[in-house]
């Protein structure tokens, strides 16, 4: 509901000339199965911008775009990239309904190093669940204890991305199967992902908790606080950061990580360790990846056998056919989630 109120509000609030048109393309996006909030955001502070600029027609002119794609004072090069790819995408829409907009080429401001991410040792990982279970209830968040030790771990042992499991209902939770359904995951997509089995005693005293909280199936599962809201990213963010300080793993600082997403691509290199060292041909087993991650496409999901290799180059050899994939799959510089 809270969502529902966000978006209306978001759209209602657009000014300029071309506030139709960005409706229109978040419409769109969202009739193609994208959730499109955070772009819808974006979009709107766009729009907030070229109001203040003085936008007196339904059209995009090169130098106001590039006034746009400067990059500010202290301004990350990272969030300069995203703010020109929101530019350029809604250049692109209004290019295609014949309106004037100068669209941004793609390579006008460097992206920079791309992150590389932490694959974490078994020792790793052993040092920072200990470190979560170290957690102590607070002022406010009195289930700290029970909720931070069986979220990292499910996060973990089930590659959810952190919203997904951060915003699960209780009803979501079905610990008789062991099974969490995720609900409008990427590209609005439902799907039923396991929980390890050795999680249920975790899992059934955290339910314990939103119980004696009174929340019931709408309720969220994954919270330590009183009042039953959802942990925000930063919440999960600044937990994750404490746990590794407490388990001596380096933190390179903002944007080099480890990070919180990291999890899941530890859990997709070492699911693939785990075929491979049984045996089963990694090409056979991805669609299987595909589907507990929640990926769209095959490119998303090869991007781990990049990672494996990267992490394990011993195992070159050991993911036979499969390590060609790694050659001709045509990464583009992102990073899959």
């Amino acid at each position: 509901r809270a969502t529902a109120t966000g978006r209306a509000a978001a759209v209602a609030e657009l000014r300029s000339p071309l506030a139709g048109d960005i409706r229109e393309l978040v419409a769109t996006k969202r009739a193609l199965g994208f959730s499109y909030d955070a772009e819808e955001r974006a979009l709107a502070r766009i729009d907030d911008w070229l109001a203040g600029q003085g936008l007196s027609e339904r059209r995009l002119p090169r130098d106001l775009v590039e006034r746009w794609c400067r990059r500010r004072p202290h301004e990350s090069q990272r969030n300069q990239c995203t703010r020109v790819s929101d530019m350029r995408v809604l250049c692109r829409h209004l290019a295609r309904r014949g309106l004037d907009a100068w669209v941004p080429p793609t390579g006008l401001v460097p992206k920079g190093p791309r992150y590389e991410p932490h694959i974490f040792t078994d020792d790793e990982l052993r040092r920072l669940f200990a470190a979560v279970d170290a957690s102590r209830p607070v002022t406010g968040s009195p289930w700290r204890h029970l909720v931070l030790p069986a979220y990292f771990r499910v996060l973990y042992t089930s590659g959810m991305r952190a919203s997904e499991l951060r915003l699960a209902r209780v009803a979501d939770v079905d610990l008789a199967r062991m099974a969490v359904t995720v609900r409008g995951g990427k590209g609005r997509k439902d799907r039923v992902v396991a929980i390890h089995p050795g999680l249920a005693g975790r899992c059934a005293d955290v339910l314990g908790a939103a119980r004696e909280r009174g929340d019931g199936g709408d309720g969220y599962l994954f919270t330590p606080h009183a009042d039953g809201r959802p942990m925000t990213l930063g919440n999960v963010y600044r937990n994750f950061r404490v746990a590794l300080e407490r388990a001596g793993i380096p933190h390179g600082g903002r944007g080099k990580g480890p990070r919180v997403h990291d999890l899941r691509h530890t859990y997709a290199v070492n699911l693939l360790l785990r075929w491979v060292a049984e045996g089963r041909d990694p090409l056979e087993w991805l669609p299987y990846m595909s589907t507990a991650l929640g990926h769209d496409g095959f490119e998303e999901t090869a991007y781990y056998l990049r990672l494996t290799e990267s992490a394990h180059p011993e195992v070159r050899r050991l993911l036979g056919r499969a390590a060609d994939v790694i050659e001709e799959v045509a990464f583009d510089g992102r990073e899959y989630h």
